[in-house]
């Protein structure tokens, strides 16, 4: 056979297992769009360092399978006995350390379909995005969209720039993705130009308000070479490329990404032939301002599926910071911590869940397999349709995202499983957890998580070999 007529083969092959994932995932479909909604800006223990590894973008449209309709699965169960003896064996691997809990659910009925130190509290790294991600969609609805906006200062000349807590504001070298549509701090120039021009006014005066969130930018548990090593940015309510200095490399990272912003803003504003104060002052918009203009971010639930996809740390803390002021909360970590846990209880999990972070990055989470299985369960069920961007944002297993990066599901025991597994990772130093979905050979829709947090070196090809089994089961 000829190497090219191979590669299309093989290539066919592929996409024909990924078009055969399970019907029980829940994708996006054109119901999001219906009456979108835009939100308006209301006045110790062991060292851990984020191993997550880059992810590759396998497609630049949308999630992969986002137009396959969603059905619950209602086939038999799976042999509980054959299931559990081989998911015991391999939980016995001492890649795993000695700190492991895992869970299977069969997503209809919430039943235990199989459970080891199922209630035990583990660092679940960034599959803690799970749990933040399922948050912010319950609580703002898939539709909401993030508002950065220029309103009119005191003086006639005053404008100021402020913070809708958007950590995907494309900046003026910032090259824009195809999904999720990104706003733009070029287009809210140009929009505050011609409104400042219709009114007379071609020299201003330049400030900006970072007020929307609270609290310290930087979380107590994360490491402190997070920020310089480009895997966070402080976090601020006024950003730009996820305050990265050039836009789509990991580092490093601005010290302020606020006034950084906001010094981009005012040369973006002369280009559009305004005079503008050199000088660029924090400041906070008076109450009723004026809108000169705004531009919006794209819906929560496509913010949700590239949190999930590309284990966005910067657009998880956003997220948790929205929840704490729709929840009611002062917008800082304390704050978003206790709204995901009010939210969460409202869905139903009332105990395995204690987070102080929404990106996982922070070792003082604890979340159970139980939580954690359960979350996804919810977010998968036809009675929460506005969680289903959850299911739809996980990595598909060998195709996207972090475990579409050619070193997952490559084994001998897990490569027949690529695409029928769809699950959200989390690495960091001695940690290693998996946690999603996948449909039994009968047609059940079953949820899973595996957590580990005393792994010697790496547990990745055990965590992919467990969830083969429960796709296989």
């Amino acid at each position: 056979m000829a190497r090219h007529e191979r590669w299309v083969m093989l290539t066919t092959l592929a996409v024909l297992q990924v078009l055969t994932i399970v019907t029980g995932i829940y994708a996006v479909t054109s119901d999001f769009s219906l009456g979108a909604l835009t939100r308006q800006s209301p006045p110790a223990g062991r060292t851990a360092s984020p191993k997550e590894p880059s992810p590759v973008p396998v497609v630049t449209s949308g999630p992969v399978l986002a137009q396959l309709s969603a059905k619950s699965g209602d086939g038999p169960l799976p042999t509980k006995g054959t299931l559990t003896q081989q998911l015991t064996d391999a939980l016995g691997d001492d890649a795993l350390g000695d700190h492991v809990g895992a869970v299977v659910l069969d997503a209809s009925t919430g039943e235990r379909i199989f459970a080891s130190n199922a209630d035990a509290g583990i660092v679940p790294a960034s599959t803690t995005k799970v749990i933040t991600t399922a948050a912010a969609l319950a609580s703002l609805g898939p539709d909401t969209k993030l508002a950065t906006r220029v309103v009119q200062g005191t003086a006639p000349g005053a404008v100021i720039l402020v913070g809708g807590g958007d950590p995907l504001l494309a900046g003026p070298s910032a090259k824009q993705t195809s999904y999720p549509k990104q706003a733009s701090l070029a287009t809210l120039a140009a929009r505050t130009a011609a409104a400042l021009k219709a009114k007379g006014v071609k020299k201003v005066t330049l400030s900006y308000d970072d007020s929307l969130f609270t609290g310290t930018p930087i979380c107590p548990g994360w490491k402190p070479g997070y920020i310089p090593d480009g895997e966070v940015a402080p976090v601020h309510a006024l950003a730009m490329d996820e305050g990265r200095r050039t836009p789509g490399q990991r580092q490093p990272r601005v010290p302020d990404p606020a006034a950084y912003a906001a010094t981009a803003f005012a040369r973006l504003l002369a280009k559009q032939g305004l005079s503008v104060s050199r000088t660029v002052k924090e400041t906070t918009a008076p109450a009723g301002a004026a809108e000169l203009a705004r531009v919006e971010s794209a819906p929560v639930y496509a913010l949700v599926e590239h949190t999930l996809t590309f284990s966005d740390n910067d657009l998880a803390e956003a997220l948790a910071r929205h929840i704490a002021i729709k929840e009611g909360q002062p917008a800082s970590f304390d704050g978003a911590s206790k709204a995901v846990l009010a939210v969460l209880a409202r869905l139903g999990v009332t105990k395995g869940v204690l987070v102080t972070d929404g990106s996982g990055l922070s070792i003082r989470n604890r979340i159970s397999a139980e939580a954690m299985a359960r979350v996804i369960a919810i977010a998968s069920s036809p009675a929460h349709p506005e969680l289903r961007a959850v299911a739809s944002g996980m990595p598909i297993a060998g195709f996207s995202g972090t475990l579409g990066n050619g070193r997952r599901f490559v084994g001998a025991d897990s490569r027949p499983q690529v695409g029928l597994v769809r699950a959200k990772t989390g690495t960091l130093n001695n940690v290693n957890t998996l946690a999603g979905l996948a449909t039994a050979k009968d047609g059940r829709l079953l949820t899973f998580a595996f957590l580990a947090d005393a792994v010697p070196v790496t547990a990745e090809p055990v965590l992919d070999r467990l969830a083969a089994i429960v796709a296989r089961s």
